[in-house]
């Protein structure tokens, strides 16, 4: 099928209030139109073959990579949430192509070690405008990355960006002076958010009961554990408690999915939206869950908070990534040459050394920042 085909198809399928490609504000610097391919499959294409996105693989959600081969990484986090996007863009005829791509993107920016390196690099930072992962995530899509001889960056269109600087959880939060930040982003944006959230609450609640950081029989009392596990038991007695947590975790996310589309179709309706201009200048966002099933997403997340996140194990590798973190940045600071390309990025940055060596640290994986560590730490480690 041809780009201008697919194009029209979109006005015949999609809602008149989707992104569709012919309306989207383009890309920063200009480039001839694919003969196939529409402009959010080319972002898509372009964010998955980047080398940021590659590093994904070894980056901590909550485990550090080393921990085990089956917790979740920043990788299979991301494929997650791109894939609960697609299918809630799907059921509201939204623009399944720029959902996914910012899903995809929407962690790009991340820190090795989760959110205390994200933390850590932010308080070093503190005095040349901190880190922010999204704000970062930004930086990598229009400046780092270098695979075209005409452009820095990706040259992605202006609604992915938008999108990755515009994403927002109780996580995340990015300061934006350059995309209209008083206006809503598009709907497949805002479908981002949520299925980051819906990700978090059910691959979390995965890892640790996979990890033996706490029971199922401790998770007692919680309203999506009993509701969900009185469903399962009633519906096979004999049930092997494996099984029952697998079945437990994809109940979730099919409940927590429906009743986001739900929700937020019933929410599009009564707010009268006609146009992607509309949704722009609404009052509050569109895509959401109800107020039931948000009240019990707090209590399991204080749960998590209190029995996962504050565990003494994920505490004690919270404690050493974040010194692994300070000593890189301390060494760089004090020898910067020892960062590869420096010369060059030292010219590009116009002699923003505390940059260079943000951009540097938040740019490695787990793995790769724990050898250097190694290298630079231990007197006995072999350099050749």
């Amino acid at each position: 099928m041809l780009r201008e085909d697919k194009e029209e198809l979109e006005y015949k399928v999609l809602a008149h209030w989707a992104m569709h490609n012919r309306e989207s504000k383009g890309r920063r610097y200009d480039e001839p139109k694919h003969p196939y391919r529409v402009d959010f499959e080319r972002d898509r294409e372009r964010i998955i073959h980047s080398t940021a996105f590659r590093r994904l693989e070894y980056k901590t959600q909550v485990f550090v990579n080393h921990e085990g081969d089956h917790y979740r990484t920043r990788m299979t986090h991301t494929l997650e949430v791109a894939t609960m996007a697609r299918s809630i863009a799907r059921a509201l005829s939204l623009n399944e192509d720029l959902a996914e791509a910012i899903a995809l993107a929407h962690d790009i920016g991340h820190t090795p070690f989760g959110h205390i390196g994200e933390i850590t690099l932010n308080d070093l930072m503190k005095e040349n405008g901190g880190f922010e992962h999204n704000r970062h995530g930004l930086r990598i899509v229009e400046k780092l990355e270098e695979r075209y001889p005409n452009f820095p960056g990706l040259n992605l269109t202006f609604e992915v960006r938008e999108g990755i600087i515009k994403h927002h959880t109780a996580y995340d939060k990015a300061e934006n002076i350059d995309y209209e930040p008083q206006r809503r982003p598009p709907l497949e944006a805002q479908i981002v958010d949520i299925a980051d959230q819906i990700a978090y609450y059910s691959h979390d609640l995965d890892d640790g009961l996979r990890s033996n950081l706490f029971t199922l029989d401790q998770l007692e009392g919680i309203s999506l554990r009993d509701e969900m596990v009185e469903e399962l038991k009633r519906e096979f007695p004999a049930i092997d408690e494996h099984i029952l947590r697998y079945q437990m975790i994809r109940k979730l996310i099919n409940r927590e999915v429906t009743d986001c589309i739900e929700t937020s179709r019933q929410l599009i309706t009564e707010s009268g939206m006609k146009t992607v201009e509309d949704v722009r200048n609404a009052p509050d966002r569109l895509i959401t869950i109800s107020s039931e099933l948000k009240e019990k997403n707090q209590q399991l997340q204080e749960f998590l908070e209190k029995n996962m996140y504050r565990h003494p194990k994920v505490l004690r590798m919270a404690l050493k990534s974040k010194k692994v973190i300070e000593y890189l940045f301390n060494c760089y600071m004090e020898e910067p040459k020892l960062i590869s390309d420096w010369e060059k990025k030292l010219s590009a940055s116009e002699g923003n050394v505390k940059q260079i060596v943000s951009d540097h640290i938040a740019g490695m994986t787990d793995r790769f920042a724990m050898m250097e560590y190694k290298k630079l730490s231990d007197p006995f480690e072999r350099l050749l």
